[in-house]
């Protein structure tokens, strides 16, 4: 989110507020979709295999249907810019892999 709101900032000095709102925009539904993995996933325990099958796919379609949001918002609202949208989307993503690769390219024991 730090990244994020930093990029906002810029974006905003730049005068290019629908951008900077759509990467706000974005990265909060990303997170809300980080937060929807993280309360369904106890759900598919202790559950049978149908159980568990229809709740992990309802669950997918959920969380598809909460991202696709921000962008139809987006699409709608000319104050909102579709591309920084979709990019915040995929912000927390991008800096959760970013993470795990500069530990595997930083820490390693030789």
């Amino acid at each position: 989110m730090a990244l994020a709101i930093v990029g906002a900032l810029l974006l905003l000095a730049l005068d290019a507020k629908p951008m900077a709102k759509g990467l706000i925009l974005g990265t909060l539904f990303s997170i809300f979709n980080f937060i929807m993995i993280a309360t369904l996933l106890p759900m598919r325990l202790d559950k049978g295999r149908r159980q568990t099958f229809l709740v992990g796919l309802g669950g997918i379609g959920f969380r598809y249907l909460l991202l696709a949001v921000p962008l139809l918002i987006s699409v709608k609202l000319d104050a909102i810019n579709f591309y920084s949208t979709a990019a915040g989307l995929f912000m927390v993503q991008g800096v959760l892999m970013g993470d795990h690769f500069t530990r595997i390219i930083f820490n390693k024991e030789s």
